[in-house]
């Protein structure tokens, strides 16, 4: 039996307080920001064609381009960081909620803390100087993990495992968005009928359009699987171009781009109204 002093309920207590829900909205502030970013240069890309690179390393270089990009860029570092953090209390004490403690749950957290503290060390280093970490192209960033990969026994099948992970990650996400899973994360109740068609929108349109960038990464990460070439392998950017090649042609990227944008906005919607 826990009293009200043990490390069990003070642990508990910290990861649920209130520096930590700040952190989680922080971060979710932050992931709108890149994404939002993300989303107009693919816009670009797919109404003129320029060579904009269309994903962190573009949205970084935006935001380095404005006139308080070194600040911009340390307060999307910290907030990532502070994303990280939430998660990484979700896997140690559960999330908030009836099935929050399960231990799928909370290993998905620990996960998705693992790549927010990725994220957040490559944006903080870009903002610190190092202008190769935060900014590389995850197109050649996937090429050569997938090039590593293929050097170790049985490497067409660890790429074909990872590419599968992500194909399966981006559909689920997609179908989540669809079947408004995010609904159960908000403060629905208390909020009102043009905040919720608001989230409605936002959540399934941006939902379904990050599904499909995650799954178009993981289909090609399968080509290289596959045909064991690392060229085959693409990051968000190449993945997002060949949307455009696709028979809708440049319109489904606009598409997914405007998706992407409006993903940025329901992360903003988030910061307010998830609960942490």
């Amino acid at each position: 039996m826990t009293t009200a002093g043990s490390p069990t309920i003070e642990v508990t207590r910290a990861a649920r307080g209130r520096g930590v829900r700040a952190g989680a909205r922080a971060g979710f502030v932050a992931r709108g920001v890149l994404y939002l970013l993300v989303g107009v240069l693919a816009v670009r890309i797919g109404l003129t064609g320029t060579s904009e690179q269309a994903d962190r390393g573009g949205a970084l270089a935006e935001v380095v381009a404005t006139p308080f990009g070194a600040v911009l860029l340390w307060a999307l570092g910290i907030g990532l960081a502070g994303m990280a953090l939430w998660r990484l209390s979700e896997a140690l004490v559960g999330a908030v909620g009836p099935k929050g403690d399960r231990p799928g749950t909370r290993a998905l957290s620990g996960a998705r803390s693992v790549f927010y503290a990725v994220s957040s060390f490559l944006v903080l280093a870009f903002a610190s100087g190092d202008r190769g970490s935060g900014a590389g192209s995850t197109d050649r960033q996937s090429r050569d993990l997938t090039s590593r990969l293929l050097e170790l026994p049985g490497g067409p099948w660890w790429v074909g495992a990872v590419a599968t992970g992500l194909l399966g990650a981006g559909l689920w996400i997609a179908g989540r968005a669809v079947l408004r899973k995010y609904r159960k994360h908000l403060e629905w109740q208390r909020m009102s009928t043009p905040q919720r068609r608001f989230m409605d929108v936002t959540g399934t349109g941006g939902g379904v359009a990050r599904g499909l960038v995650f799954a178009a990464v993981g289909f090609f990460g399968l080509k290289a699987a596959i045909e064991s070439d690392p060229g085959e392998a693409k990051g968000m950017d190449d993945a997002l171009r060949s949307l455009a090649q696709s028979p809708a042609g440049p319109w489904l990227l606009v598409a997914v781009a405007v998706g992407l944008v409006l993903f940025g906005v329901f992360s903003f919607g988030q910061s307010k109204w998830r609960e942490v």
